[in-house]
């Protein structure tokens, strides 16, 4: 039987614990700011396209049944009218900021909001779902919509697409949107760590970053096959220094390295099946998001962007709350403008908006 990083085994049955309350918690608890600075917008770019997890999950999790939602204080409280709109955030999203950069809405909306109708989705559409995965397993952990289903509503997407527009002005919006991919996270710290699919079993760390590799190879296959031309595709964060990672690593203190080792070796991986693909096939760009050094640039810098705590989230204790812990008994921090992370897992709007300059610099440098 392959195995993990061996001190988890020491503390796993604390994140099993973890998740454990988590889910108890929310069967209790059932019963649109200036853009980043860059170069003039390009009307080029007709649309915002959003696959992934709850990094870029703008809502969809409302409108199916299961525990990981957002969609309630204090989440949301830095939106126009504190409105929790089930971002996983105090503010806006980067697929947000990267919008309303290039001339769009500042909101891109979730397609299962029933706010927004295919006149709102021509401009800008997001699919991503919270708790999701490259491995399908992944969204069977807390019943969110799998990726290959995301794919499965951006078909339906241009179906009406083509009803609204016509069918030339719709495969010229496909053709020319921006697709923003952001997900991977949640295979590693959701599933494979968890030991709750038995993936741990099935395959060594190193084969299951393979398996998810070309988990991603067929992904960005099959959207170039739908029509997506300019893509840009997040690589893993330091994973190990998340806040609730760094309290399960109580004993040891700080980030988990063996966690982060993965995230690296990983990022390489997608990089070369990047190349491959994008050789494999002329038409199709995508440009690698350095998610892990963007983020631990800050983390080792904080003051470069006027941050003060990078180890907890702003929501109550900040180290482990997420989803329906997230709450204000422990009060929620006064100012979020000065920590990196909002909850356990998630960034801050500010910081979110600083990620979004790092991709729309890369964009205008490779893409646009």
């Amino acid at each position: 039987m392959a195995s993990p990083p061996g001190h988890r085994r020491v503390i796993s049955w604390q994140a099993g614990l973890l998740l454990a309350f988590l889910m108890c918690c929310c069967c209790c608890c059932r019963g649109r700011e200036a853009a980043p600075a860059s170069p003039s917008p390009s009307s080029k770019v007709p649309a915002v396209i959003v696959f992934g997890d709850s990094t870029v999950d703008t809502g969809n999790n409302n409108a199916i049944d299961t525990m990981l939602k957002s969609n309630f204080p204090p989440y949301g409280r830095d939106m126009a009218g504190a409105k929790a709109t089930g971002r996983f955030c105090n503010g806006r999203l980067p697929p947000d900021f990267i919008s309303e950069d290039l001339g769009l809405p500042p909101l891109v909306p979730a397609y299962l909001d029933p706010a927004y109708g295919i006149q709102d989705f021509a401009r800008g559409v997001c699919f991503a779902s919270a708790g999701t995965g490259l491995d399908n397993a992944t969204a069977g952990v807390l019943s969110v919509i799998p990726l290959w289903k995301e794919v499965e509503y951006f078909k339906e997407y241009q179906r009406r697409l083509r009803r609204y527009v016509g069918k030339a002005k719709a495969r010229r919006i496909v053709s020319d949107a921006l697709y923003i991919v952001s997900i991977g996270t949640n295979d590693f710290l959701e599933n494979y760590f968890l030991f709750v699919t038995g993936r741990f079993a099935q395959y060594t760390v190193a084969e299951f970053e393979d398996f998810l590799v070309a988990q991603a190879e067929w992904f960005l296959a099959e959207i170039h096959r739908l029509g997506a031309r300019r893509v840009t595709f997040a690589g893993l964060s330091p994973i190990g220094c998340l806040p609730l990672e760094r309290t399960l690593n109580m004993l040891r203190g700080g980030c988990v390295e063996e966690y982060n080792q993965v995230a690296r070796d990983y990022n390489v991986k997608v990089q070369d099946m990047l190349r491959r693909l994008t050789a494999a096939r002329p038409g199709l760009k995508v440009s690698y998001v350095n998610v892990y050094q963007n983020m631990l640039d800050l983390i080792n810098n904080p003051a470069t962007l006027g941050l003060e705590n990078v180890e907890e989230g702003c929501c109550a204790t900040g180290k482990f709350e997420m989803s329906y812990l997230c709450n204000d008994i422990p009060k929620t921090c006064e100012d979020p403008g000065k920590y990196f992370f909002w909850d356990s897992f998630h960034p801050t709007e500010k910081v979110n908006k600083f990620f979004a300059k790092k991709t729309l610099d890369l964009c205008y440098q490779e893409l646009l």
